[in-house]
């Protein structure tokens, strides 16, 4: 008691020290679409907007403006409330897209950087600087040079990734497993051209830079990146390069010291770290999965979704009238925890429109890390009521054991369950993982190399957040663009590695970084990420993406907005689309745009929300 005392103490002032800052209205700074309509244009457009953007001088300022002067909100009166939020907007600079091929020669195009650092220099609002170049296509003519070169693409355990597509869209496997790369010397030298503009300006257009986020979305990629996302086998993630291998043998001889050490924690017989390879093999695929024990060498190579521990139970729920539901876990009769139905599942609403908008999801990660050898029986009840427990179903998971070879190991015994009572009419429920008699292999090799892949991720970044701390703009808050998976019950963590970089704003392996996450969906409004930011460390930080995936109205987004003011965000973007003298910019629109004529994700309802809050809303 006296630890988990000192431990709230300790949350408790981590927490006030964040509410404790000066307080100003939150930054509320939509990200446009402002590249291809505007600053990317070449100079021989006819158009009113064309030429602004493209004459001597000219920029994508005015465009800016037409776009967010409509959520302005009033001036407050003497002595009244303070605005609701401050309004700015985020600059996405395309990095590869500020190229120019002058023959076999790939230069910086000035005229493009010149374009954003006067659309910053000419609009007197805030504004949120995002050094844009992820695995999301820019449409550069240099991108798909790029690809060519095999170097610069994360590789599988099969070789390196080609060109995926999301949606559609083209997605490009850019490395980041070492820097000493072409994609990375581009993405500096269209930094450091942008930066070196951009510290050319007085010192007042400068202090309008109120922060700017880092690359974008950086984590590890797997092949099929749309489908893929979740637990199917087979499990394919990045990166298995030279270069990771040899950095992964250097941090286990930094993790241990002694290979005797690993060799104790693994049961294997090493004579070098160099010797060691990243696990890149499931079990049960090869010839001895079903007939012989498996060899040290070949437990050591085992990897899948679950090898580094983890079992994640989960399914979605619905109960009529019932405001909270908990989804209760027993594991051979013993009762593991409870976790609440409250995540957003768009699947079951498209098959049961029945649930309206309710948040139906649910998931629990196990850590099996320390089970037994045997098969375990998990027991998954609903509670609609207190005490009121509804069978969800049964499912049995084998812990597999290095002696056994392919065979089932003995059940493991059982402890009564407590009483449960049938569903009442209209509840509806699913479990979707575990599957029945699924096979769990834990290998420690696999929870150190998921360990040294999010390492990766933060030490790129933390590559880039030093190029720009070497210009004028070093005293810029700076963050990360990152997503969070595990709000979505439906895809696989490690599959990201991304758990190292979320710590940024309060780890020393981050630097200056700060936190910055797009959140969707009940991420935005749920507690989730509420619960995580309290337990991992309240800290100011950004949210660089922004969409509930649902409608709210005014009221309730205000309040959205303010428990994220209150608990340290700095600023908040969501997407919008280009209008100029009041009409939409005809372009491909984005599904994700607030905007009153967009139909899609309730978005339309949300700009409508936001406009509620401009007319009506006060400063929390």
């Amino acid at each position: 008691m006296l630890v988990a005392g000192a431990a709230g103490v300790q949350l408790l002032h981590r927490v006030e020290a964040v509410q404790s800052q000066p307080a100003r209205p939150l930054l509320l700074a939509p990200m446009l679409g402002v590249l291809d309509t505007c600053v990317l244009l070449p100079a021989d457009g006819t158009s009113d907007l064309a030429q602004r953007c493209t004459r001597p001088g000219g920029s994508a300022a005015g465009l800016v403006e037409a776009t967010v002067a409509p959520l302005e909100p009033p001036a407050p009166r003497e002595g009244g409330a303070p605005a609701p939020y401050r309004l700015g907007y985020t600059l996405q600079a395309p990095l590869l897209q500020l190229f120019r091929a002058r023959g076999d020669v790939w230069e910086v195009d000035p005229e493009r950087v010149d374009r954003l650092v006067r659309t910053v220099r000419d609009n007197a609002r805030p504004v949120v600087l995002y050094l844009f170049s992820t695995h999301f296509p820019v449409d550069a003519p240099l991108e798909k040079m790029l690809a060519r070169d095999a170097s610069n693409l994360l590789q599988t355990q099969e070789g390196p990734l080609q060109v995926d597509a999301y949606f559609g869209i083209p997605t490009y496997p850019w490395t980041f497993a070492r820097t000493d790369t072409d994609i990375t010397a581009r993405r500096v030298q269209a930094t450091q051209a942008l930066l070196e503009g951009l510290c050319k300006l007085p010192d007042a257009d400068r202090a309008k830079i109120e922060g700017i986020t880092l690359l974008g979305e950086v984590h590890h990629l797997f092949p099929d990146f749309q489908g893929g996302m979740g637990w199917r086998p087979p499990y394919r993630v990045t990166d298995y390069s030279a270069a990771s291998v040899e950095g992964f043998q250097r941090y286990l001889a930094q993790q241990f010291g002694r290979i005797g050490q690993l060799n104790q924690l693994l049961g294997s017989r090493y004579a070098r770290f160099e010797d060691v390879r990243p696990p890149a093999r499931d079990l049960r695929a090869g010839p001895q999965a079903q007939t012989q024990a498996p060899t040290w060498q070949q437990w050591a190579e085992h990897i899948d979704s679950f090898a580094h521990g983890r079992l994640p139970v989960s399914g979605w729920a619905f109960a009529p009238g019932v405001p909270q539901p908990w989804v209760h876990v027993y594991r051979n009769g013993r009762w593991l925890g409870k976790t609440g139905v409250n995540m957003r599942r768009e699947d079951v609403q498209k098959v049961h429109p029945e649930v309206g908008l309710a948040d139906t999801g649910w998931r629990m990660d196990l850590d099996f890390r320390y089970w037994a050898e045997g098969v375990h029986r998990l027991d998954v009840f609903l509670e609609t009521a207190p005490g009121r427990l509804v069978p969800m179903a049964t499912r049995h998971v084998a812990v597999m054991g290095r002696a056994g070879g392919g065979a089932l190991p003995a059940p493991r015994p059982q402890q009564p369950l407590p009483a449960s009572v049938a569903p009442t009419p209209g509840v509806m429920i699913d479990v979707d993982m575990p599957g029945e008699m699924q096979t769990l292999y834990y290998n420690p090799l696999a929870a150190l190399w998921h360990a040294f892949r999010g390492q990766q991720v933060a030490r790129y970044l933390q590559y880039f957040d030093q190029v720009v701390a070497k210009s004028c703009l070093a005293g810029t808050p700076r963050y990360i663009h990152q997503l969070l998976a595990f709000p979505n019950p439906g895809w696989d963590e490690s599959k990201y590695a991304v758990e190292a970089s979320l710590q940024a704003g309060r780890s020393p392996a981050m630097g200056g970084l700060r936190l910055g996450v797009s959140l969707y969906g009940d991420a935005t409004y749920g507690p989730r990420f509420t619960q995580w930011l309290a337990e991992s460390g309240p800290r100011p930080y950004g949210i660089t993406e922004f969409h509930p995936l649902r409608p709210l109205d005014g009221p309730a987004l205000q309040g959205v907005l303010a428990q994220h003011a209150a608990q340290g965000a700095q600023f908040l973007s969501f997407f919008m689309e280009p209008r100029w003298q009041g009409a939409l910019v005809e372009r491909p629109h984005n599904p994700f745009s607030f905007d009153p004529e967009n139909a899609h994700y309730h978005s339309a309802d949300l700009y409508q929300a936001v406009d509620w809050i401009r007319q009506h809303g006060a400063a929390p």
